[in-house]
């Protein structure tokens, strides 16, 4: 029937772009969430958003393979810069959070991630896990599938996939999120290169003591200190970030 051969190629279609973002956003993407899970939300939301937008779907759907496989490829494609200009973001703060362990003197061996398979300190997945739980908890998955509705404007179906304007996107992404997640660390790097220069001139006036170890409880301490006192304001400000960072674009 061709109704149903139109519908079915409409809702691959919707799936290609949806399941291309949710394979590498932040959070679903993790090794924590069965594949399973991942396939199931991805096909939800894509039926959700093809009866919504099931005109633009008809519209362009070809039963050809020679015209139906440039969609597909363009929609995947799509998909996986919104989801992966999300990833970097949370990539920024994971990397900041591994210099703000290693400048608190939290440095040791690293440990098995949350959400990672990659090793990373227990302060560095403290600070990552807090915030990706808070982005879901303030609901920025609503602001991911906002984009991706808002994207079909600017990208609609049938619209050949703009690498250069996509690798600009993506660095224009990585320098804002790193220039925020700089901002968000640097009372930690403030901190560390007091502290380490104070050590310094101390160890030059009495190179008899190992200024260094004996300085490292009380680094830590300060650390953890300037650590309970900033932490909130920090993941606040990285959740308000978020949306301006990765949405607006």
């Amino acid at each position: 029937m061709p109704f149903v051969e139109n519908a079915v190629l409409a809702a691959f279609l919707a799936f290609c772009r949806i399941g291309g973002c949710f394979m590498l956003m932040p959070g679903l993407a993790s090794i924590r969430v069965p594949t399973n899970v991942r396939l199931f939300v991805a096909m939800a939301v894509s039926l959700v958003l093809l009866v919504l937008m099931w005109e633009n779907f008809a519209a362009v759907v070809d039963t050809r393979p020679a015209i139906l496989a440039p969609i597909v490829v363009s929609e995947l494609l799509v998909g996986a810069l919104i989801g992966l200009m999300a990833r970097f973001y949370l990539l920024a703060l994971q990397f900041m959070a591994t210099a703000i362990s290693m400048l608190s003197g939290f440095g040791a061996m690293p440990g098995n991630g949350i959400e990672e398979p990659d090793p990373q300190t227990p302060m560095a997945s403290i600070i990552s896990l807090s915030a990706l739980v808070l982005l879901f908890a303030l609901d920025f998955h609503h602001l991911i599938i906002e984009a991706l509705v808002a994207s079909y404007e600017l990208a609609p179906l049938a619209t050949p996939f703009d690498p250069q304007g996509a690798l600009t996107d993506l660095a224009d992404t990585l320098s804002e999120a790193f220039f925020v997640v700089l901002r968000l660390g640097s009372p930690f790097v403030a901190y560390a290169i007091l502290v380490n220069l104070a050590a310094g001139l101390i160890n030059k006036l009495s190179p008899q003591i190992p200024v260094y170890f004996v300085s490292l409880p009380f680094v830590i301490a300060g650390a953890l200190i300037l650590a309970y006192f900033s932490f909130g304001t920090l993941l606040s400000l990285f959740a308000d970030s978020f949306a301006p960072t990765t949405i607006a674009r």
